[in-house]
């Protein structure tokens, strides 16, 4: 295949999608994705890594996603379109790593669905212990792939409405929290659990192990890039989201595992269950446990909902660049990618079988693998933005990131540090075991596609079903 020399090429292809999002939905959409089972769930994982100073390996990962979004705010201000970041590594790096970034996030993001299907499965059993995972996983799918077949403009009115609740709920358990904390004559709830033990019980490596953590966790705050392409006024909209997004994540990770930290002690959080549902066990106050599982249940479904959606997007974008079956990128009469939607649920389908085969380790194998996906993606992100910049020299841009080069080179720094750092984490130790052989495959598959390919063509009219 050989480069593209104009985006607008990039851009047209992939008309045909509705423009109905607002800025407020893209905030929230990012949220949705962002905020679900790595905060409620994963952070556990990553408390027993790290300990108390697991508030420093989400403050690191916060600083790498804090540099990421600002990179991407000034790409997508420049090019608005539903491929993205997959994009832009293809027009200014080359058609190759548009490929690789576009299949390793998509997978990744897939993987992550199930991760999220699986802990839904998870959370069910507290209300019915007895029943096994798979007959929700199939329940709550069927849920959130009909949300998503109803139009864009729906998708993102129940999106806002569903990571609106988690957003309160997240409020409210700080509040609650600070209100133990300063009123509570409990002597096991207190700022000292952060410090009992050590605040560095596995030295700096379990805390730099961590981050990992937390990647996975803020991974999907990139999803406000992708949603641009379907943005009613994409600029404005990027620009807002940007600023509300990053700040709303940052107060909500930070505050909350504090407190949480403050009232279970860390050695107490395992990883069988939410340690913020342990929380309000620990509290004590009524059905505050029931009412919060349902809240994480809800953020688990929004994180879904929305990481269904991106996939989706990614692989119509790989479609129309001639990298997926034609097929992918046809859409319906509501603007849907609906075999795209149909190829996205792999993930669940994934989940089913692990939940079946392994139900007990099923969300910890799906998210060490998944995580190479997102370290790879935002390793890119940083690379391509470094090439972008180097092509705009002399633009007058939208957006500018400050502190060029030195804040991009920090963050593909880290991102390429933290990805060679999973192989010494016994957590993480298929997560290259896994991706090393799928990048490579990868490779291969293009070489082999691009030989066959045909030359560019004349733009088509997008295909409707």
């Amino acid at each position: 295949m050989k480069p593209i020399k104009d985006f607008e090429h990039i851009a047209r292809r992939q008309g045909g999608l509705n423009k109905h999002l607002t800025a407020g939905q893209m905030s929230m959409l990012a949220i949705g994705g962002a905020i679900g089972t790595g905060l409620f769930l994963g952070s556990a994982y990553a408390i027993q890594m790290a300990g108390p100073s697991v508030l420093l390996s989400y403050l690191i990962g916060g600083a790498i996603a804090l540099l990421l979004m600002g990179c991407l705010a000034e790409m997508t201000s420049e090019h608005p379109t539903p491929g993205s970041f997959g994009d832009y590594a293809e027009f200014y790096l080359g058609p190759l790593f548009g490929f690789l970034v576009r299949y390793s996030y998509w997978s990744c993001v897939v993987l992550a669905v199930g991760t999220e299907v699986t802990a839904i499965g998870m959370y069910m059993q507290f209300w019915f212990p007895a029943t096994p995972i798979w007959p929700w996983v199939l329940l709550f799918s069927a849920a959130v792939i009909a949300i998503n077949l109803i139009g864009v403009k729906s998708f993102g009115q129940v999106e806002y409405a569903l990571s609106t609740v988690k957003v309160v709920a997240i409020v409210a358990f700080i509040v609650i929290g600070i209100g133990i904390l300063s009123f509570s004559a409990n002597p096991a709830f207190g700022l000292r659990n952060l410090t009992e033990g050590g605040f560095l019980p596995f030295g700096v490596k379990g805390m730099w192990f961590a981050v990992i953590v937390s990647i996975f966790s803020y991974l999907s705050i990139e999803m406000i890039a992708v949603a641009a392409g379907e943005a009613k006024n994409p600029v404005i909209a990027v620009r807002a989201a940007f600023k509300g997004t990053i700040v709303r994540l940052f107060i909500f990770y930070m505050l909350s595992i504090g407190l949480m930290l403050a009232i279970v002690p860390w050695r107490q959080s395992g990883t069988g269950e939410s340690p913020f549902l342990m929380a309000m066990n620990v509290i004590h106050l009524p059905a505050a446990a029931g009412i919060f599982n349902f809240i994480v249940l809800v953020a688990a479904l929004s994180a879904m909902n929305s990481q269904l959606y991106i996939t989706t997007r990614m692989m119509f974008s790989l479609s129309r660049a001639g990298q997926a079956p034609a097929a992918l990128g046809r859409i319906s009469r509501r603007g849907i990618p609906v075999n795209a939607l149909a190829m996205s649920c792999i993930g669940i389908l994934v989940s089913i079988v692990l939940s079946l085969v392994a139900p007990k380790t099923s969300f910890a194998a799906m998210m060490s693998i998944s995580v190479y996906g997102a370290c790879f993606t935002w390793l890119m992100i940083f690379v391509t933005h470094l090439f972008f910049r180097r092509r705009h020299r002399q633009t007058h841009l939208k957006f500018r990131m400050w502190g060029f080069p030195y804040t991009t080179l920090a963050g593909a720094l880290l991102m390429a540090a933290l990805m060679v750092s999973t192989a010494f984490t016994e957590f993480f130790r298929m997560t290259l075991w896994f991706g090393i052989p799928f990048t490579l495959l990868l490779v291969a598959a293009y070489l082999f596609h691009s030989r066959r390919a045909p030359a560019p063509q004349p733009l088509k009219v997008p295909e409707v079903e």
